[in-house]
């Protein structure tokens, strides 16, 4: 009995500091998705994050491959989930998020350049499909959900309501990270991260259904600007 005591304290005490490493983690994080977007004294928080999660991948398992990024047990699955929200995503933010949005702030929200550009213009539509798949859809669900959210969770001790706790602290960081926007942009970008959290969470912390949902939906985006339906 007393060697289980001496094996179980280290592993307790090695539990709780991967956990206060973790909140540490998170904060950083913070400071970088703030510092940018609203202090403006660090450039864009996606690639930072997105190196962070590798970076911190290899040091919390000690390998590079993330299981993030693993294999999902069923393609169909991951693809029909991935369309069902970003459907959400859309039919969401056009029908309830947008127009309640504007009537609060008394805002419409602002456009991001990547959606600004006359109707049929090809090498638009081609060089901001590639923004935001790789930007966008990989770079920011790593970052966010990817590495954000899951050292959120971890922070907390991943009980149920440590997932929902840390779900809606990264969204509202996701409405911070799109503060160009206005508050309605906020608002909406807020939506998009508990629906996107949300996706990644269901999807047992894989992370292929979130960035696939998130590039369909900017997909989407994008094909309504380039058809000329937006004006």
């Amino acid at each position: 009995m007393a060697s289980t005591g001496e094996n179980s304290c280290p592993n307790w005490t090695r539990a709780r500091n991967g956990r206060w490493i973790a909140l540490g983690e998170v904060a950083f994080g913070t400071f970088v998705v703030l510092g940018h977007n609203l202090w403006a004294v660090l450039p864009n928080e996606v690639p930072i994050l997105f190196v962070l999660y590798w970076v911190s991948t290899r040091l919390h398992q000690g390998r590079w491959s993330a299981p993030g990024f693993q294999r999902p047990k069923s393609w169909r699955n991951t693809v029909l989930l991935a369309v069902l929200a970003a459907a959400l995503l859309q039919l969401g933010s056009e029908f309830i998020v947008q127009p309640l949005a504007t009537h609060l702030s008394h805002q419409t929200e602002a456009v991001s350049s990547v959606f600004k550009a006359p109707a049929w213009d090809f090498r638009w539509a081609l060089r901001s499909l590639a923004i935001v798949w790789v930007f966008a859809a990989l770079g920011e669900e790593t970052g966010y959900r990817g590495y954000l959210l899951e050292r959120a969770v971890e922070a907390g001790g991943g009980g149920r309501f440590t997932r929902l706790a840390a779900l809606g602290y990264t969204a509202l960081l996701f409405g911070a990270g799109h503060y160009y926007k206005g508050p309605a942009g906020i608002m909406d970008s807020t939506f998009s991260g508990l629906v996107l959290g949300g996706v990644y969470l269901f999807a047992r912390r894989n992370l292929w259904a979130a960035i696939l949902a998130h590039g369909l939906s900017d997909t989407f985006a994008v094909m309504v600007v380039f058809m000329g339906w937006g004006t």
